[in-house]
């Protein structure tokens, strides 16, 4: 099955070790949707995902209480949202997103992450245009008939449905995304994960090696607690 098998494999269960790292992620984005839409999850979207996501990820409801009642007390620190662009090995575009109570501290870890693995940090602008942001939702497959998801959906501004193994994907518009949540809320469909995510407007084909020195690379920025999430066009 070759090497990018056997590390695909690796990062996997790499990974599977790395729940503290996930909840720790989820955490802050409860804590930016409580400062921003307060502690009421029936008034607050963003709160609401933040807590599917949650329980995707199988994070402890008493640890979901507890970042809901930190994040509502008037000392605890507030996190920045800040996007970054850089370029990896080979030329592969990457966006990275973080959410930072310390935005100088963040941008020189990312520096350092990017130039030690054959990349370089860029400036705003020079890699946004080659992606578009989306609304994602993963539901379970299981007993799904797609063309009558597709009907259900479809005034909730879905624009695409791929079915892939046990998960459904439904993809929207940025601008859609509320709208969606809502749609799934009120057919009573679960939902396992809500996310706005950075799609590559087309993707570039790299050899096994070449895509492992990529992956590196994002591995030393997903392990980096202020980053939440990493996009790249690789194909």
């Amino acid at each position: 099955m070759g090497r990018a098998f056997e590390y695909r494999k690796a990062r996997k269960e790499k990974r599977w070790g790395q729940m503290a790292k996930t909840f720790t992620k989820i955490g802050r984005e409860i804590a930016i949707a409580v400062k921003e839409g307060g502690p009421d999850p029936s008034t607050n979207a963003r709160l609401r995902a933040a807590i599917q996501n949650s329980r995707g990820a199988n994070m402890p409801k008493d640890t979901v209480d507890a970042a809901i009642k930190r994040a509502s007390e008037k000392g605890e620190k507030d996190f920045a949202e800040v996007v970054y662009e850089g370029y990896g090995p080979h030329g592969i575009p990457l966006m990275v997103e973080c959410a930072t109570d310390n935005p100088v501290r963040t941008v020189a870890n990312l520096r350092v992450y990017f130039s030690r693995n054959g990349g370089a940090l860029g400036t705003n602008g020079s890699v946004d245009f080659m992606f578009s942001r989306k609304g994602v939702f993963r539901i379970p497959a299981e007993g799904v008939d797609l063309e009558e998801l597709e009907l259900d959906l479809i005034d909730f501004g879905a624009e695409d449905i791929q079915s892939h193994d046990e998960e459904i994907e439904i993809y929207t518009a940025y601008t859609d995304f509320g709208k969606m949540q809502k749609g799934l809320e009120e057919k009573g469909i679960t939902v396992t994960n809500a996310s706005l995510q950075r799609i590559p407007m087309s993707t570039k084909e790299l050899t096994e090696e070449q895509a492992e020195e990529v992956m590196e690379l994002i591995d030393k920025l997903e392990e980096d607690d202020d980053v939440q999430a990493v996009f790249h066009n690789i194909a």
